[in-house]
């Protein structure tokens, strides 16, 4: 158990090396055994005739050589030609890699990446779960931040060809079909949407309470500007009306019942009918859109703020990415929260990451299978032959032992039969 987690925690190279050693310890052990079991035989034969005992220890010493050394020859079979001789139907793994790498390749597109085997299997594992789960674990998130906001520095002061490519990303985007319908459901979807209603309330009820604390300086700035004939108390009578009218509007508001706040849900419902069926706004939509890709400055005021961006960038790469990483881990956190707390969240995203692979995996599963049969033809036969060695040679040397002894207890009934029988 210690071997198999220090294993784990290991690089591949150090793991690599502890099986090497593992492996040539079994083999030390395996040849031992059959040097020790001639040796006994040897000896048997050396013994005095009148020791009658020596025939079953020399028949078990015999036999055990035999199955080591048969057991020797087919471990040794599978990866090269025993003692180099080109014996047939040897060396067959490095003779058969090209089969086996595209037997492999079916496999795994026959049985791993069909629709059925894909959809289950993601059922099986929740990956929304999984990933709340893992996002609960600062370590995760403050890791994965620091990760993410190290890549921006590297990836935006990339010079004029990322901005190219982003540019017509977003062209095509834009281009690539009606954008009225599209508004329509943005709009809806964020109007629709509980935040939206509660962050409406919050900005209303931070206006109501930034009235009611400046109403000395609204009343003398709404005084000011009143006619300048009229006497001051009148201005500062006008003036005290209108600040405490103002104040009760704006609280009054509060209430979601209220006409004006009825009056906005129906224009935005309106807008969103418009957008979604009237061919004039649509056409203006079209326009805006039109207008924006074409207009010289605002194409200028983008390309100077990349510029700055790239600047900035350069300048203090470290700070920046100090200062985007706390941002991705709250936002991090704030996803793995969402998961964690929201059901139908999570279902929501189990059945599009299913949908996803059934759309894009499956159906280039036979095109995946090829390429993992190229890819293990392309391999070098003598590295192919060390891998799997590497992983499966301590196993097989003790079929080399096993056989040893198995041989000899084998044997020993055999010989102990034909004396009883004699």
């Amino acid at each position: 158990m210690l071997m198999t987690s220090t294993l784990v925690s290991a690089s591949p190279d150090q793991r690599d090396t502890a099986r090497r050693r593992a492996l040539q310890r079994m083999r030390m052990l395996a040849t031992g055994l059959l040097a020790a079991m001639t040796a006994v035989f040897v000896a048997s034969r050396l013994a005095p005739a009148g020791w009658t005992w020596t025939g079953y220890v020399g028949a078990f010493a015999e036999a055990a050589m035999v199955g080591a050394c048969a057991d020797w020859f087919a471990v040794t079979a599978l990866f090269r030609r025993p003692l180099g001789l080109p014996i047939p139907h040897t060396a067959i793994i490095p003779r058969n890699k090209a089969k086996i790498g595209q037997a492999l390749g079916d496999f795994i597109a026959g049985e791993f990446l069909s629709p059925r085997v894909v959809d289950r299997k993601l059922k099986d594992l929740a990956p929304s779960a999984r990933l709340a789960d893992w996002l609960r674990d600062p370590a995760h998130v403050d890791g994965l931040a620091a990760r993410l906001g190290g890549l921006l520095p590297d990836i935006m002061p990339s010079g004029e060809g990322v901005r190219a490519l982003i540019g017509e990303i977003v062209r095509r985007a834009a281009r690539a079909g009606p954008m009225a319908p599209s508004a329509a459901r943005i709009v809806s979807y964020l109007w629709g949407d509980a935040g939206a209603q509660r962050l409406l309330d919050r900005l209303i009820s931070r206006a109501a309470d930034y009235l009611a604390d400046h109403g000395a300086v609204i009343e003398a700035g709404v005084a000011s500007a009143t006619w300048k004939w009229a006497p001051k108390w009148i201005d500062k009578l006008l003036a005290e009306r209108l600040t405490r009218g103002l104040i009760k509007a704006v609280g009054e508001i509060r209430d979601p019942t209220h006409p004006w706040r009825e009056e906005l849900n129906t224009w935005v419902e309106g807008l969103i009918a418009r957008l979604q069926s009237d061919p004039r706004m649509e056409a203006r939509v079209q326009a805006w859109k039109d207008a924006a890709f074409t207009d010289d400055a605002l194409q200028a005021g983008l390309g100077t703020v990349w510029t700055e961006l790239e600047s900035r960038l350069t300048m203090d790469r470290q700070g920046l990415a100090e200062l985007i990483s706390p941002v991705i881990a709250r936002a991090l956190r704030g996803l793995g929260s969402w998961l964690d707390e929201d059901a139908e969240a999570r279902r929501r995203l189990d059945a599009w990451v299913r949908v996803a692979l059934r759309k894009t995996v499956s159906p280039r599963r036979q095109e995946i299978g090829a390429f993992v049969a190229q890819v293990v033809a392309g391999w070098d036969a003598g590295e192919v032959v060390e891998k799997l060695e590497l992983q499966v040679g301590r196993d097989l040397q003790f079929i080399r032992i096993n056989g040893t002894l198995v041989g000899g207890l084998v044997g020993l009934a055999i010989y102990t039969l034909a004396q009883w029988a004699g």
